[in-house]
């Protein structure tokens, strides 16, 4: 059940702010709206995108709790939990109120650059640990280290790890993946532009930062993917080209919120080391818009 659940779109969601950085819920609430009503499969809450790493555990908390209210079970949730402290996110996978959580999404321990046995035995540990199936996520360029196909496909062992996000960019470790896996392991793409040629050889969906913004777009353009509709799915992907890398150019939130401003959904407004994007940032993106 849990594969069927999250085959498609994930949207790996923002965390808006009010211009004094406390966290906007009303804003949370028309975001939500927004990507459910715009055809997302599943959410993806306290991700990266989330900009976790400057959320405190209070927050966390109301903002899953406000989340879980306002879904009401209308699509599946998964909650990012993940560190370079293993012990540390065992801690805070025991304190997290998971009821209603399909599954953890976990990033691989990052700046400490551990050996392949110390990520398969951190993710071992984690596994262990959930009361909740988990989902691999293997983002070399953020965390300083991969997660290789051979450590992925012995954690595919695992019984409670079901998936990988995969954002490594390397399509032939993708594709390793892909071919030795067993069958109801997940294969997700990690990267928005990747997802339909990883779509071709077996990955059964996305966790986009691009669905916040255009959700109904988007989840299109994945799931003619996904019915093997290559053309017509290539088709949409060329709107999203030249728009993509300037999502990232300033970091991750930041040029996806300031189409989301420029959308009326929320503010544009992230959390230091983050700051918002540059006039010459917005002044080309809302020319491709």
């Amino acid at each position: 059940m849990t594969r069927e659940q999250l085959r498609g779109t994930g949207v790996a969601l923002v965390t808006p702010f009010k211009e004094d950085l406390s966290v906007d819920y009303d804003a949370l609430t028309r975001l939500l709206t927004f990507v459910i009503d715009g055809g997302v499969n599943y959410i993806v809450v306290n991700g990266t995108t989330a900009e976790s790493v400057t959320t405190s555990t209070e927050e966390k908390a109301e903002i899953l709790r406000v989340i879980k209210k306002q879904v009401n079970g209308r699509v599946p949730l998964v909650y990012g939990i993940g560190g370079n402290h293993t012990q540390q996110v065992l801690d805070t996978v025991a304190s997290t109120d998971l009821e209603g959580i399909t599954a953890i999404l976990s990033v691989s321990p990052y700046y400490n650059k551990p050996s392949q046995q110390g990520i398969y035995q951190h993710y071992v540990q984690i596994a262990n640990a959930s009361p909740v199936p988990v989902i691999l996520y293997n983002v070399p360029g953020r965390t300083g280290s991969n997660v290789t196909a051979d450590t992925t496909l012995k954690l595919a062992l695992h019984e409670n790890i079901i998936g990988i996000k995969e954002a490594s960019g390397n399509l032939e470790q993708c594709m390793a993946i892909a071919k030795h896996k067993p069958a109801d392991f997940m294969l997700i793409s990690g990267d928005d532009l990747l997802t339909i040629p990883m779509a071709a050889f077996g990955a059964e969906g996305v966790i986009s930062v691009l669905a916040n913004a255009f959700p109904e777009k988007f989840s299109k353009m994945i799931a003619l993917a996904l019915d093997n509709n290559f053309k017509e799915a290539s088709a949409l992907l060329n709107d999203f080209v030249d728009l993509n890398p300037l999502m990232y150019e300033e970091g991750n939130p930041v040029g996806v919120k300031a189409v989301l401003e420029r959308f009326g959904v929320c503010s544009p407004y992230v959390r230091l080391p983050l700051i918002e994007a540059s006039a010459g940032l917005k002044d080309r993106l809302y020319k491709l818009l």
